[in-house]
């Protein structure tokens, strides 16, 4: 083998072996849960303050939050996030469509000149918001923040 191939060989495998390790590096970009984890401590404040507002409203206020965490969250914690923000629209959708305010809205007696068929709408979203599924999917995202982000969603 002459020299000048010989030194193209050696080109060539350091390139490749160069190449190789580049593509197989290890670095946090690698890690779903590491960009995910630094979104939900960075966003833990602004939900724990909107959650303050109380269940129904807290969650209505929470959903642009919510909303960025699920673009950032691991595959394997859409499905869960998908189930949260579809029935918190869900919710916030049914007030808007029935212009009323979530945060004054008393279920038990709903505003006299509300229509029933917005009465019921509200009331089925709220069914659902509240329903296991949801709850489910709830519980797996906080537990998630804790076991993986080592932090609560809110504060």
């Amino acid at each position: 083998m002459s020299l000048r191939r010989l030194v193209a060989l050696v080109v060539v495998v350091a390139l490749a072996v160069g190449a190789g390790a580049w593509l197989l590096r290890s670095t946090d970009d690698d890690d779903p849960f590491t960009t995910y984890c630094a979104e939900v401590e960075e966003r833990r404040g602004e939900l724990g303050a909107a959650l303050a507002a109380g269940e129904r409203l807290g969650l209505i206020r929470a959903l642009p939050t919510f909303e960025l965490l699920a673009e950032k969250a691991p595959e394997d914690l859409r499905d869960e996030w998908r189930i949260v923000i579809d029935r918190v629209t869900e919710v916030r959708d049914a007030f808007a469509d029935a212009d009323v305010d979530p945060a004054t809205y008393d279920p038990e007696k709903p505003p006299k000149d509300l229509p029933k068929a917005d009465v019921d709408a509200i009331q089925a979203a709220a069914v659902r918001l509240g329903a296991r599924e949801t709850k489910l999917a709830l519980a797996g995202v906080s537990q998630q923040a804790r076991d993986v982000c080592k932090t609560p969603l809110s504060l």
